[in-house]
């Protein structure tokens, strides 16, 4: 069980992923995957066990929107980290479901993408890879200091001038 990257700090994991096959605990918060999810849905709700969701690249979110308010927190996996389905995954959560609780990235995750995962909504990291590790730790996160793109981070401000083009606000205090 390794720790998550949140608040700026490296905690303890509180929400790990249980197996599919795996029986719920009886007490304590666990992420299942959405099919397991979609399968004991009724039964979930009967329990009131406490639950998070764990998201894969290929799963689509529409069909389990109006419960999301469920999930404490939901979990969103990149296999590799050239795999960009996780960021469109943040963005629809956030701005189109309104999903106001933690978002956890896990899997590959780099330190040169953190930045834009916290754009596109993520606040939380369960990082595997060691020089990420040690860059969070130490609070070397790159700086990214301009966007084309608005997104979940609504402090980056218009350039003037330049109404396309995105100042995150790390930048503009530097």
């Amino acid at each position: 069980m390794s720790d998550v990257f949140r608040d700026g700090r490296f905690q303890a994991q509180d929400w790990p992923v249980l197996a599919a096959d795996a029986p719920l605990p009886a007490a304590g918060g666990v992420v299942i995957g959405k099919a397991r999810y979609l399968a004991e849905r009724d039964a979930l709700a009967a329990s009131n066990a406490v639950v998070g969701l764990l998201v894969e690249p290929a799963d689509t979110l529409d069909d389990i929107a109006a419960n999301l308010d469920r999930f404490p927190v939901i979990v969103v996996r990149f296999p590799k980290f050239n795999d960009g389905r996780g960021f469109s995954h943040a963005r629809i959560l956030r701005e189109r479901h309104g999903y106001a609780g933690e978002l956890r990235a896990t899997g590959d995750v780099l330190i040169d993408l953190v930045p834009f995962m916290q754009r596109s909504g993520f606040t939380a990291f369960e990082v595997v890879n060691e020089p990420t590790r040690q860059a969070l730790a130490e609070g070397r996160l790159p700086l990214v200091p301009f966007f084309y793109q608005p997104a979940a981070d609504a402090a980056a401000k218009p350039v003037a001038g330049r109404p396309w083009l995105r100042q995150a606000p790390r930048a503009a205090a530097e």
